[in-house]
């Protein structure tokens, strides 16, 4: 077999709940200030998943959304791997749940299983499943790669910070996004976001550590990058060599604060080409890199030195993730493919910056090349349209609908009560946990008679 070239992302697709909450509305409810969240965060709005859907029913949508809407045939994957940290079952995987659309295919022959941790999961499955096509083992078949969330907080602060989503993609030879050889990581043991009481979906925050991690992990991961960049392709390296940057985003003011610091390290390596942006960062050349992360002064300058460069090559990909909210492992692709809605006539041939961040923590910052027209991609997600036909829920129902995801979380016996017409149409559904914790999934459609003529077997994992 011909070994594989222009290995990376073929196609994608993004799943996001029906439903969603105004975040100005929610600033009302909560009693903060105006501007709290829609501008101290940078959020419009987010995504909210009810008591009929739960990780598997989202993954399992979004890989049928896939197959179908690419025509893929059941037969020509090989390896599926689902990045997630949302946990149904310690022991099961993801990944089974989703074997059913395979196995009534006669397909049981599927490599792969779950990644975890925090939301970096999603990059280590495309990383794992890049080098399965790359591998000897590789079969010629595809690999799918499915990376998403749902994020829920407790009462206070960060549960604005919420959101939901699952993004699915296609890797495979021959890509119109090609992911380029030069990658850097960076990893510690930090408890910045974790998650030890398994009876609950809420995580255990330090907000303030985990920004400074965040902006850690991108100076070393940046800085490491670049110089692997250098070695790897011998010509010198800085952000000039990129035409779009892309963000993990827990939530958008995150990301403002973090793009600038790539011009920052250009300026410590003295790859700045720019004499302008050179002198403006000259007064503080002194400071200690950790202060940089904290000094008010530094950040207000940082910002309004990147402003423009962050509103052509960051800004096209905020789309999704001011809209739904953090989707966890989903939220740097949900990004990729805002971009892609935003920019696909003119991507041709670009290089984009993806940084991927998970609390823990974990980090990689890598690149993709635009080797071949996405447009097809756009045309087939048609992402402003399904944002645009979502439902509005009010923050006392978003309320709501979480004290009974806290009540039934882990629950057995038990058969969702809200009414499966808020659900778009050929979003699968949670429709029982049995008394042994078994869940069994339907898929909903909009009229009885699609129901009758279409996977109307009741799916059990």
């Amino acid at each position: 077999m011909e070994r594989p070239s222009n290995v990376g992302i073929i196609a994608a697709d993004i799943y996001f709940p029906n439903t969603y909450v105004a975040q100005a509305d929610l600033e009302k409810f909560d009693g903060v200030s105006q501007g709290k969240y829609t501008i101290g965060l940078g959020q419009s709005r987010m995504a909210v998943c009810s008591e009929l859907e739960d990780i598997n029913s989202m993954c399992l949508t979004a890989t049928q959304q896939l197959m179908e809407k690419f025509n893929i045939p059941y037969d020509a994957v090989g390896r599926i791997e689902v990045g997630t940290e949302t946990i149904v079952d310690k022991s099961k995987a993801v990944k089974t749940s989703l074997m059913d659309l395979f196995n009534a295919h006669n397909n049981f022959d599927v490599e792969g299983i779950d990644s975890k941790n925090a939301c970096y999961g999603g990059t280590a499955a495309l990383l794992n499943s890049l080098a399965w096509v790359e591998s000897s083992a590789w079969d010629g078949r595809y690999a799918i790669v499915l990376a998403g969330d749902i994020a829920v907080y407790e009462k206070g602060n960060a549960r604005a910070t919420g959101g939901a989503g699952v993004v699915a993609m296609l890797v495979g030879p021959n890509a119109p996004l090609v992911v380029e050889r030069p990658r850097a990581t960076h990893m510690e043991n930090v408890h910045d976001f974790y998650k030890p009481v398994m009876e609950s979906e809420y995580p255990k925050v330090d907000g303030h550590l985990s920004n400074e991690c965040y902006l850690r992990a991108l100076d070393s991961c940046y800085t490491r990058y670049a110089e692997r960049f250098e070695q790897m392709l011998n010509t010198p390296f800085s952000l000039d060599q990129a035409q779009h940057a892309v963000f993990h985003a827990p939530y958008n003011k995150l990301v403002q604060k973090s793009f600038g610091r790539y011009l920052y390290m250009d300026f410590l390596r003295g790859r700045l080409a720019s004499p302008q942006v050179e002198q403006a960062f000259a007064p503080f050349a002194g400071m200690a890199l950790e202060d940089t992360r904290r000094d008010k002064d530094f950040l207000n300058a940082l910002r309004e030195i990147s402003k423009q460069q962050y509103k052509d090559m960051v800004a096209p990909s905020e789309l999704i993730t001011k809209e739904c909210g953090n989707s966890y492992c989903g939220s740097l692709y949900a990004g990729l493919l805002s971009l892609i809605e935003n920019r696909a006539a003119t991507l041709q041939d670009k290089r984009i910056l993806m940084f991927s961040y998970g609390s823990g923590l974990a980090a990689t910052q890598f690149s993709l090349k635009v080797a071949g027209d996405v447009q097809h991609i756009k045309q087939k997600i048609n992402v402003k349209q399904r944002l645009d036909a979502r439902v509005a829920i009010t923050p006392e129902e978003f309320t709501d609908i979480l004290a009974r995801r806290e009540s039934t979380h882990a629950r057995l016996d038990y058969t969702p009560q809200q009414s499966p017409s808020i659900l778009s149409r050929g979003t699968f559904r949670l429709l029982q946990v049995d008394n042994l914790g078994r869940r069994s999934y339907i898929r909903a459609y909009s009229t009885s008679a699609r129901v009758a003529i279409s996977l109307c077997r009741r799916l059990r994992f």
